[in-house]
């Protein structure tokens, strides 16, 4: 006998479509196999369910509709009565009215959800046929604390998209079809019992599985805790119906897919948007308001998340920093950065593409996805707003140097993972990572344990702890040296010129020019459309420097400040006309002073080999002796110099005048686009919530449907039964209606009258029989008026006699609803009764 607490309960969530698929399980499930069955069905709120009558006419087990606080006990079935939700607690059911609208509701994912917390490992989740996506949710719940999940497979659903969603989630780990999940099922339970009593035998294969995924993978999982590793593997070999651990090492010896696999499932990669709310509240409403009214001057903010998997929780973060910002009136001073990282590369690549399924709508409000999210048909898109604040890097913490100088670090729900020696490194890591103030945030099960005199608990249900200062701790460059280095970045190797050096030439000629160019030749240097500096003619350091940081050979970089402004505008005109463009004058700082230039800038269109390339050329002009500029009409210079200044004036003023006439018209513009999203945004809230409730009430319908056809079905095996029993007595019967018309005859009765089938519906009078009885009408027409019954011996044309019978039809609810007449044959008797009389008479 199993006990309450080994009994392992099995969740069952189906919708449209699910009844067949249900009975199916059910029928080929034995009535010993120790589990409890809970079935979740998509049920109208308004009828009354016949779900646990069908159910039972197919199954072994007992069925039994759910009242509140029923104790759970094994070999049992239960079914979720009609408008309630149904949640698991201490092996008791508990039900409570639904949180959310009609159309809105997801039993099913609240079920796997308590199913999650209430059994742990132990708990197995089966989704059938269904519309929509709910149970997808619960599964990755179940499968987060290492229960069994079950899909059934979509080629035998009436309606795939429930099972489709589960496994295109890969939250599924067997698929198959209903009638084949319960040997499944039983077969794993079978192995993982029997794998739970090996002991000193799982070490060695531990150690080769742990090599073979370092080797396939590069990641070192020997610090993980034994006993997570174990119900990984574990899990994995009952899956593949192996015998030991031993033989799941040498199946994945052999199968690097199978690797993969187990190293997806190690990782733990389940999370979700504002996982305990109670968590985020605090954090949103205390923690991150304190961190940035402590930012200071700075006014820029840095955070960590560790083990982001898909990145849900990476942009909660966002999201409560956007919030935060939004509700201070300096919020638009700070810059919020997010490092995110993971082991994963599916898991980043993921996160980054910022794609979430339709389904996150029960765990994010209306508000937020309508503020952070763009709508699509088939999910939700992180807007870029939200995006920009959060990098991704695949980053191994175990391996890999942390980020530093930070001012939050959230790792939640990874420690428990780790054994006490590696949470021993990370943790003092951390306190260096953080700025002084800085808050760890850890998962609900998690503590700082040893390492409590680097951290102050700030809440306790949070796990939220602040770093705590001038506290003696490892030597940082001793915890740096813990780690390898990071990869060093790639450099792009130099290229090579395309054109080999010309060999030397001791020709005069070439060696006058080479002299001339270099000494004589003004400074230039010609640009490539981006303004990059592609080739440079004598010396120009009095008008280009290089920037500082990285080396930058752009123009506008390298450009000194004098000449910056006026060339910028050359450039753009001559890329727009022929003709060189002349400045005059420009003033450049030099080492003697102020040093005059005239500069010609060109586009070129030929040659081929200079197309769409710019000449910038550079010409000093020289100083007399007194120190005046040389300039032959220096009267007409000034005139030009102040016309172009009034010209450039007139430019100005105009282009300011088209900005605001731009910046209005764009105002204008954004203020009816506005206005249009929220109407677009209004009316796809009222469509999808329509389309919600539509495909809820469709659900309903097509569970409805199912159970009527059951019903159906019933009723016309009953009604054959029925015809059978009528057909098989020896009494003659005629039911009659209210208005005494035919209502249905047996065989013997169209013996005595005179019926035919399309005799149904006819009045008594129009029939006609071989009875000598013309007070038939009467008689019936007295007994449905008094509800006397009415009896008398009737002969008949051929010599028979009938004992005529006419007693009132009554209905189950007690209405009086026609007559019956029976004919019993007495023709023996009467025969009998004669012979007396003629022997008593002599």
């Amino acid at each position: 006998m199993v006990t309450h607490s080994q009994t392992r309960i099995v969740g069952i969530g189906s919708s449209a479509g699910g009844l067949e698929a249900l009975e199916q399980f059910l029928s080929h499930t034995p009535a010993d196999t120790g589990m409890a069955y809970i079935v979740i069905q998509h049920l109208d709120p308004t009828k009354k369910a016949l779900l646990s009558e069908l159910l039972q006419r197919v199954s072994s087990l007992p069925v039994s509709e759910v009242r509140q606080d029923m104790r759970i006990e094994p070999n049992c079935v239960y079914v979720i009565p009609p408008n309630t939700e149904l949640s698991i607690g201490h092996n008791v059911l508990h039900l409570e009215p639904p949180r959310e609208p009609r159309g809105l509701r997801l039993p099913v994912n609240v079920l796997f959800s308590s199913l999650a917390s209430a059994c742990g490992e132990n708990a197995i989740a089966v989704v059938l046929s269904g519309m929509g996506s709910d149970g997808t949710l619960g599964l990755q719940a179940i499968k987060a604390v290492g229960g069994l999940t079950i899909a059934e497979d979509p080629d035998s659903a009436q309606f795939d998209s429930m099972p489709r969603s589960a496994i295109d989630s890969g939250y599924a780990d067997i698929i198959a079809p209903p009638d084949r999940i319960p040997e499944r099922i039983r077969a794993y339970v079978a192995q993982v019992s029997e794998q739970a009593v090996e002991s000193e035998e799982t070490q060695p294969p531990l150690d080769s599985i742990i090599e073979l995924l370092h080797q396939r993978t590069g990641h070192d999982f020997s610090l993980y805790k034994d006993s997570t590793l174990f119900r990984r593997i574990e899990r994995r070999t009952a899956i593949h119906e192996l015998q030991s651990i031993s033989d799941y090492a040498a199946f994945l010896r052999h199968n690097g897919h199978e690797a993969d696999l187990l190293f997806q499932e190690l990782l733990i990669g389940v999370t979700g948007f504002f996982r305990d709310f109670s968590v985020w509240d605090y954090l949103g409403d205390t923690l991150l308001p304190e961190l940035l009214e402590n930012a200071g001057e700075n006014r820029k903010l840095r955070a960590w998340v560790v083990g982001c998997s898909t990145g849900e929780e990476a942009y909660s973060l966002a999201m409560l920093f956007s919030e935060a910002l939004q509700r201070r009136p300096d919020g638009h001073e700070f810059t919020i950065q997010i490092f995110a990282s993971d082991i994963s590369p599916e898991a980043i690549a993921k996160a980054r593409r910022g794609e979430y399924p339709l389904s996150i709508s029960e765990r994010v409000s209306p508000e937020r996805l309508a503020q952070f999210f763009t709508a699509h048909n088939t999910h939700y898109q992180i807007k870029p707003v939200i995006r920009d604040m959060v990098m991704f890097a695949q980053h191994d913490v175990v391996m890999d140097p942390p980020f530093t100088k930070l001012d939050l670090i959230a790792c939640r729900n990874l420690l428990i993972y780790f054994d006490s020696a590696l949470q021993r490194r990370l943790l003092p890591l951390f306190h260096y990572s953080l700025n002084p103030g800085g808050i760890l945030l850890l998962g609900a099960s998690e503590t700082v344990g040893r390492c409590r005199s680097l951290f102050t608990l700030l809440e306790t249900r949070a796990r939220a702890y602040r770093r705590r200062d001038n506290v003696s701790t490892e030597n940082p460059e001793l915890l740096l040296r813990s780690f390898p280095p990071l990869s060093v970045m790639n450099k792009e190797p130099s290229m090579a010129s395309s054109n080999p050096p010309s060999p030397t030439s001791d020709n005069l000629q070439t060696a006058a020019d080479q002299v001339l160019l270099q000494v004589y030749a003004p400074a230039a240097v010609v640009l490539n459309s981006e303004a990059d500096i592609l080739y440079i003619s004598g010396r120009t350091g009095k008008y280009l420097e290089p920037a500082a940081g990285k080396a930058n050979m752009n123009f506008h970089a390298m450009v000194r400040d004098g000449l910056r402004a006026p060339l910028s505008q050359a450039l753009k005109q001559a890329a727009t006309q022929v003709e060189p463009v002349q400045l005059h004058n420009l003033e450049v700082a030099a080492a003697g002073g102020i040093q005059l230039v005239d500069v010609t800038v060109q586009t070129f269109r030929n040659p081929k080999a200079l197309k769409d390339m710019t000449m910038v050329v550079f010409r000093d002009i020289a100083l007399t002796q007194d120190g005046q500029r040389e300039a032959t009409a220096p009267a007409n210079q000034n005139a030009q110099h102040a016309a172009e200044i009034q010209q450039y004036r007139d430019e100005i003023e105009t282009l300011r005048e088209d900005a605001r006439a731009t910046r209005e018209e764009l105002q204008s513009t954004k203020e009816e686009f506005q206005s249009t999203n929220e109407e677009l945004q209004s009316s796809n809230e009222e469509l999808t919530t329509s389309t919600e409730e539509m495909q809820s009430m469709n659900e309903e319908l097509q569970t409805i449907n199912s159970e009527l056809q059951a019903k159906l079905d019933d009723l016309a095996l009953a009604q054959s039964d029925l015809q059978n029993v009528l057909n098989s007595v020896e009494i003659a019967i005629l039911f009659l209606d209210q208005d005494l018309n035919v209502r249905r005859y047996t065989e013997r009765a169209s013996g005595i009258i005179n019926l035919r089938e399309n005799d149904i519906g006819r009045p008594l009078t129009d029939l006609t029989s071989s009875l000598d009885y013309p007070e038939l009408h009467e008689d019936a027409t007295e007994t449905l008026r008094t509800l006397a019954v009415s009896e008398k011996q009737v002969p008949t044309d051929d010599e028979r006699w009938f004992s005529v019978r006419i007693m009132p039809y009554r209905r189950l609810d007690n209405v009086i609803d026609g007559v019956v007449i029976t004919l019993l044959d007495i023709t023996e008797t009467k025969q009998l009764e004669a012979t007396l009389r003629r022997e008593s008479s002599h």
